[in-house]
Formats: structure tokens, sequence, C-alpha cells
């Protein structure tokens, strides 16, 4: 189990780097949400042992970095948008801003600790299996990923659910599901409503994230009435979406 563990996490370090030199060279608009993608599994894949100092380490080290990289994927997402209606003349400043960030975010001293702790992560764990502090992974996996489907189920059955923490729940079992998938099976059709249920909460999500910029940025304000048509839509189908999802889990 460990050495498959220490594999896993090898595997996204190597992802990790090569999506880091796709957003150095700007070649395509994907390279950092594949960044962030990838310190999520590898937190998924590690939030079964929190607790272990070396496993803690890197957790923080993958959230330092998504919190970082955040803010700027979401202008991304809005640059992506604003061009996709051709409204190019509200891009140029915001492909600066976009660039710019690049340039900080490679350079951060999160992104750099991330790194370091990953190379030595595979180490750490050994020495942490010698002094017996690498125990009952099996068990802890199965703990993990039947508490992330019974959290799951539970904000799904409240009345008024709160989105937000929906998407970031199901997100979460997502990709604990997809790190582990022979200890949590679900159903192709489970697993297929558990990312369209993702899909159309992120949706849901950029849309009011989009509707807010407004007030600091007025500029925006032609996008104002589409983008209230659009929330309400993703508020419908990510509804009908998790009913389904709802149905599924219990």
């Amino acid at each position: 189990m460990l050495d498959a563990l220490i594999a896993q996490v090898i595997g996204l370090d190597v992802r990790l780097h090569a999506c880091v030199e796709r957003v150095a060279a700007g070649t395509d608009e994907e390279a950092l949400h594949d960044l962030r993608v990838a310190t999520r599994r590898l937190r998924s894949l590690l939030r079964p042992f929190h607790g272990q100092p070396a496993v803690d380490v890197l957790i923080q080290a993958a959230t330092d970095v998504a919190t970082l990289s955040g803010p700027l994927r979401d202008l991304e997402v809005l640059i992506i948008e604003l061009r996709s209606h051709g409204l190019n003349r509200l891009t140029h400043e915001r492909e600066q801003a976009r660039v710019a960030g690049y340039a900080q975010f490679l350079q951060s001293p999160e992104l750099a600790r991330l790194f370091q702790v990953l190379e030595a992560w595979p180490h750490l764990m050994r020495v942490s299996d010698r002094e017996g502090l690498v125990k009952g992974l099996s068990k802890a996996i199965k703990k993990s990923l039947a508490k992330s489907r019974r959290r799951v189920e539970e904000a799904l059955r409240d009345p008024v659910h709160d989105r937000h923490r929906l998407r970031l729940l199901i997100k979460r079992m997502r990709y604990s599901v997809e790190a582990y998938p022979d200890v949590l099976a679900l159903s192709p059709r489970t697993l297929e409503l558990l990312v369209g249920a993702q899909t159309t909460l992120g949706w849901w999500h950029d849309n009011l994230q989009w509707l807010a910029r407004v007030e600091r940025e007025p500029d925006l304000r032609p996008r104002v009435r589409a983008w209230q048509v659009a929330l309400r839509a993703a508020e419908v189908r990510s509804d009908q979406v998790l009913e389904k999802l709802l149905r599924r889990l219990a």
C-alpha cells in the first residue's frame, strides 16, 4: 500500500512539473487548470492519512498553491468567457494582468515549497514507516471515503442545501473515489452523475463570480443580464442532477 501511495505521489509530481512548464510557455489556457486539478488529486490521495506529519506538510503545501492560483484561474475563465462573446475590447488589460500573474505565480515561494516537499516526501514516508508511524493505511482509506460519501448524502438531503458547500464536497468525493476506485465502488452512472454535478455547480459558481465582479469592474455590465439568466439555468440544472445523484447514493 505504501509503495502504491508513493508511486501515485511521484506521478502527480511529474504531472505538476509538466503543468508548470506549460504555464511558463503560455501554450494553452488549460495549463493552470490542469495544475490545480493535480493539486486537488494530490490532496484527495493524501486526505485519508491526515494527522501524519509527513502527509500534513504536503497537503498544506498543495493547499497553499491551490489558494494562490485560484484568483488567477478565475481571471483566465473570465477572459475565455468574454472572448467567446466577442468582447475582446474587455480582455486587453486583463490579458496583461494574466501574464503578470503567471510570472508571479511561477516565482512564488508557495510553488517552490510544494516541489521541495514533493522531492523529499518519498524519503520522509519511508522513514516514518521504519519508525512505525505509518499504520492502517487501508482502514484509513475506507473510513475517509465512507465519511466523504456520507457528507455528500447529508448535504444533498438538506432542503436548503448550500451549493457552495455541495460543490466542494462533491469535488472532494469525486477525486477521492478516483484515487481509490477499488475502495468505494460506484456504478458508471453514479460516477457520471458525480462528474455532472461538479460540472453544473462549477458553471453556477462561475456565473455567480462574474456577477459579483461587476460591482468593482463596471465594464462588465453588458454581460449582466446574460449571466443572470445563465445563473438561474445553472441552478435549475444542478438541482436536477443533484436529485438524481441523491437517488443513486441513497
